[in-house]
Parts: structure tokens; sequence; C-alpha cells
């Protein structure tokens, strides 16, 4: 593995991440950065020419069912179902938590 990030570079971005690092997590977290870094070198080297850019691996077709208008409760009856009702609306309290 090359070093591709130091461990100056890693304390720099905790501080910008307003992080804490110890000694220990900071050669621990280098280490790591590296090997991401190092993957992205990797894929980075791979020959796409002619490879068509996707955003998913599988064709996608719309799953929603059609808007289709249907039977519907009967409004009064559900109001007259309601604690309380203003001006054909359910009345609910301004903050939640608050009686109306």
């Amino acid at each position: 593995m090359t070093e591709r990030i130091s461990t100056d570079d890693v304390a720099h971005v905790a501080r910008l991440a307003r992080l804490e690092l110890g000694p220990d997590e900071l050669e621990s977290f280098t280490s790591q950065l590296g090997a991401v870094l190092d993957h992205a070198a990797d894929l980075d080297s791979l020959d796409l020419d002619g490879v068509e850019p996707t955003a998913h691996p599988l064709p996608l077709s719309n799953v929603l069912r059609p808007d289709e208008v249907g039977p519907t409760l009967d409004p009064d009856e559900v109001l007259a179902a309601a604690p309380a009702v203003e001006d054909g609306q359910f009345r609910v309290p301004p903050v939640l938590g608050e009686a109306p």
C-alpha cells in the first residue's frame, strides 16, 4: 500500500470535523483512509472505454399502480366520528399536545 494520505492530513480533516483523535486513533484512521484511497486508485485504473454509464445495474420500470378514482368514504360520516370539527374539517390543536 502506497502512502496516499499522511497523519497530518488526517489530523487536519479531524480538526475540520471537530473530532478529537488520540494518537492510536490517528494512526488507525490514517491506515484505513489510505486503504480507501488505494481502492479508489484501483478503480480509477480500470479500462472503462465503451462501458455505458449506469445509474442502476438492472432495468427498472414503474411498479406503481395507475391512479384511478374509486369508492371513498362519506365525508359527513367520517367527520361525525371526529372528536372536533370546524367548517367541515377536522379541528386539531395548533400545537400537538395542547387542548383545542
